[in-house]
């Protein structure tokens, strides 16, 4: 079992290593490759623009690009390589990654929250700001565009940070084939076939994968099938996308967290409780979207788009057996018009979104770990006990906006301004209990946002701006009352931030491509969660008086002749301002669940057909709890693959071969924050612990009729 290395030390040593490696590079990269280098971006909901002109923290990779032989079976590596995001791998195949950008995120229990993800720029995000991924295909990921900060004014409800995965291209061929293998540790094996083509200007493309594992812990295993397809054409100068994703996941279970002294000794064993109860999810979902965009005058556009889609989650947990039908659907428009007023060139946009969320929840106690029969679990053995919950849940929203980016030639300046309104009802079918949780909430918010870009140079370019966010609790947040109490929370506020931000962003010395931000987020009303002893894990949520984050993110990158090198690196400092739980006020505490420190770090060298690529991350601490009384300690982990991209001509074949966490670092991956504690017992016995894998090694090989 490897040492732990404490994060000051692992952050030193890995960033001299990336320093090392980027001041090595003494080639100049070409001028004719910074178009390249800094991509056109599209998740700004504008017609495509130059990241130099654009006001916010914005970026941009492509995974398989900057670190290729990628399985495609982890967001943590698919959002690699970009600052102020983070990803925490829970190894918990029942239990979404969880995703933080600039701390928001990072207190989800499940799903992703706090941020938006889109799939070509279709919404995956619910209207009450909640994320499932585990349905995302990651397989035809081409392209990853991230806005580091937030933005309410554009997107509305839980907008800390926006993640668009993007497609690539369709093979240029008429029809095209691939398959893709996959082996390694814990008995993994993912069996992939994917198809596009291009005719005129129609094309195609998609894949199916069906992936097992017996996972790095006991209690770990998982079974899914994931479909992804999508098909663009021009009909009569208009470009229309139709996109469609789904997922069969019939076994997932549920490790749960462990205490520290499990965690140090053998950190591959499973929660007992979780086990005892069976704690696992099955889902089923389907979602497709309908887009359609038109140019017009020049620069103006329309853009319009419709999606749907249903999921299906039979889920016990140590607390319940719950099931989930979900039905949920949007719509958006949004129109782009080009205006000159006098020497002033503006750029009007205006839109509206809707979204709409029927969940029909029903809920049963779990009598897994029941052996004597109770009230609840009276015939045995059975999984389900008598109802405790039935229940439809909706939610719906609607947000117009509007935007004005005004060219004063080097200087760009934008404002906007976006109006929301979420309602949440509650339609109680259990009245056995005696009590009637019907009922309604509707939650307002009205977020601005200013700023400016300046062109310093055709290579370099500063930015200021000031926005603002809003997140709502879900509708089970709102239900979840730990007095007991029935209909919604009425005591759970929306949290609401504000953002300072400056950066600048450009080429240095012709050949590194930088961005450099700094800011500062005030939240007022900071939804936290936490457990209650004797809970069964159980979340409930509660109010943050105030908190304050502070940072800086920098990226670098450049390439060298075969050799590209890509550092990313956050500075954190998010703590409470104001935080009274009971008697304990946590002013000055680590908001938990986020690192001081992150820096990772990727290195590929291609020597003609054939890769290697070496990768680093690095974290500092982590807090588990308001009352920073338990961390997680920093680490490092080293990972490397190697490969062949073209393998005797034709067919095109691809095998690669890696090894993750090479030095069999030992080292926790996620928390679960503010972890119940037993009545009378020390902080030790906390489970808030969620272990990562030791040295694992993959394989694989892909084989195709044209070069993909």
């Amino acid at each position: 079992m490897a040492q732990i290395i404490e994060p000051e030390v692992a952050s030193v040593r890995t960033l001299f290593i990336c320093l090392g490696v980027v001041v090595a590079a003494t080639p100049v990269v070409a001028q004719d490759s910074i178009p390249r280098r800094l991509p056109p971006v599209t998740v700004t909901r504008d017609v495509s623009r130059s990241p130099l002109d654009l006001p916010f923290a914005i970026s941009t990779t492509r995974p398989d690009s900057l670190a290729p032989g990628q399985a495609h079976t982890m967001v943590d590596q698919t959002l690699s390589l970009l600052p102020g995001v983070t990803v925490a791998n829970r190894t918990n195949p029942s239990q979404d990654t969880r995703v933080s950008i600039r701390g928001f995120g990072a207190r989800s229990a499940f799903g992703v929250r706090s941020i938006r993800v889109m799939r070509d720029g279709m919404p995956l995000t619910l209207p009450d700001g909640q994320t499932p991924i585990d349905y995302l295909d990651l397989e035809s990921v081409s392209r990853v565009e991230a806005i580091r900060g937030t933005a309410s004014a554009l997107y509305g409800n839980a907008s800390g940070g926006i993640i668009d995965l993007r497609s690539g291209d369709a093979p240029a061929a008429a029809a095209a084939v691939q398959g893709r293998s996959w082996a390694g540790s814990d008995n993994l094996f993912r069996y992939v076939g994917l198809f596009g083509g291009s005719v005129g200007a129609a094309s195609y493309q998609g894949s199916l994968g069906r992936t097992q594992s017996d996972g790095y812990r006991g209690y770990a295993k998982q079974k899914l099938t994931n479909a992804f397809a999508r098909a663009t054409a021009k009909v009569a100068g208009t470009d229309v996308a139709l996109v469609g994703m789904g997922l069969d996941m019939p076994l997932a279970q549920n490790p749960g967290a462990i205490t520290r002294a499990l965690f140090d000794t053998n950190p591959g064993l499973a929660d007992s409780a979780s086990v005892r109860a069976r704690a696992r999810k099955e889902v089923h979902q389907v979602q497709i979207g309908l887009s359609a965009r038109r140019s017009f005058g020049g620069d103006g556009e329309v853009d319009a788009q419709i999606y749907g889609g249903t999921r299906s989650l039979y889920n016990p947990l140590t607390f319940a057996v719950v099931n989930v039908g979900r039905h949920q659907s949007g719509a958006t428009v949004r129109a782009t018009r080009p205006v000159t007023l006098g020497s002033w060139i503006n750029r009007f946009s205006a839109g509206v979104d809707l979204q709409r969320l029927s969940d029909a929840r029903k809920n049963w106690a779990n009598c897994n770990a029941v052996r004597t029969p109770t009230a609840a679990c009276a015939t045995l053995p059975v999984e389900k006990g008598v109802l405790q919950l039935d229940q439809r849940e909706i939610v719906s929203s609607i947000g117009p906006y509007v935007r004005d980016e005004v060219d004063l030639g080097r200087v760009h300046v934008t404002a906007g301004a976006r109006a929301d309104q979420i309602k949440f009802e509650v339609r109680d079918a259990f009245t056995a209990d005696g009590r009637d949780d019907s009922g309604a909430r509707t939650l307002r918010a009205v977020s601005p946002m200013a700023a400016v870009a300046v062109r310093l140079t055709p290579l370099h370019a500063a930015y200021a701006n000031v926005s603002s966010a809003f997140e709502t609790p879900t509708t089970t947040e709102l239900g979840n009352q730990p007095d007991g109490g029935a209909g919604l929370n009425r005591d759970l506020k929306p949290q609401y931030s504000t953002t300072y931000e400056v950066g600048m962003k450009g080429f240095a010395l012709s050949r590194v491509q930088y961005d450099v931000a700094l800011f500062a987020t005030g939240v007022r009303d900071e939804l936290i969660q936490y457990s209650v002893p004797n809970g069964n894990g159980r979340m409930y949520f509660r109010n943050a008086g105030r908190t304050q984050r502070r940072g800086a993110e920098v990226q670098l990158a450049t390439e060298v002749g075969p050799l590209s090198v890509t550092t990313a690196y956050t500075l954190s400092n998010f703590r409470f301002d104001d935080f009274v739980v009971g008697t304990n006020q946590y002013a000055d505490k680590m908001i938990p669940g986020i690192p001081d420190q992150v820096l990772q770090t990727a290195a590929t060298l291609r020597v003609q057909r054939a890769f290697v690529t070496a990768e680093g991350i690095a974290k500092g601490r982590v807090a588990a709890n308001d009352a920073n009384t338990a961390y997680a300690p920093g680490y490092v982990v080293a990972n490397l693959r190697a490969g062949v991209t073209t393998l005797f001509g034709k067919p095109w074949l691809s095998p690669v071969i890696g090894l993750q966490n090479v030095f069999d670092t030992h080292y926790v991956g996620s928390v679960a924050i503010n972890a119940a504690v037993p009545v009378g017992q020390p902080i030790t016995a906390g489970k808030f612990y969620e272990p990562s894998p030791g040295r694992t090694w993959l394989i694989g090989l892909s084989a195709a009729t044209a070069p993909w």
